[in-house]
């Protein structure tokens, strides 16, 4: 049996904040990537014939993946910004790497537990797709590199 409550309280996947430096960027309707895979070094033992010595290597971080519909906030391009064309070029081409959160949220807005992101800079951005005969919502996703995270609760 699955067991969606926190602390006896039900929580639902779809009430989250994303925040890059302490600064609200704001809420997004998907996020993707948040996951981590070790891999396996095998390891064989001269006379030892029964099995292969099986150890963790190198952890590894897919990129982040955030979509949200449009809003007219900007402090999401703002950061996108800082780590590419004018603005990175006139910071003498260093890239400023951030801390970023991701934070479950209960439906009355108390901070559940967070993943917080290493390193974080924003590689992709994309905005809407138009169509005169499409009703879909207007979209934005932001695709975000990273060297790991840690979970923690608020």
């Amino acid at each position: 049996m699955s067991d969606n409550s926190f602390d006896g309280q039900q929580v639902s996947s779809a009430r989250f904040l994303f925040e890059v430096d302490g600064e609200k960027i704001g809420h997004f309707m998907e996020v993707g990537g948040l996951e981590v895979e070790v891999t396996v070094e095998s390891i064989e033992e001269g006379g030892q014939n029964g099995f292969s010595h099986r150890l963790p290597g190198r952890m590894s971080w897919p990129n982040i993946t955030l979509k949200r519909g449009v809003t007219q906030t900007d402090n999401l391009l703002k950061w996108l910004n800082k780590s590419s064309g004018e603005q990175f070029a006139s910071a003498g081409n260093v890239l400023t790497r951030s801390t970023a959160a991701i934070t479950l949220m209960s439906g009355t807005n108390v901070r559940l537990r967070s993943w917080n992101f290493f390193d974080a800079f924003p590689v992709k951005w994309s905005g809407p797709q138009f169509a005169a005969t499409s009703s879909d919502s207007a979209s934005e996703s932001l695709e975000i590199a990273h060297h790991g995270f840690t979970a923690t609760k608020p």
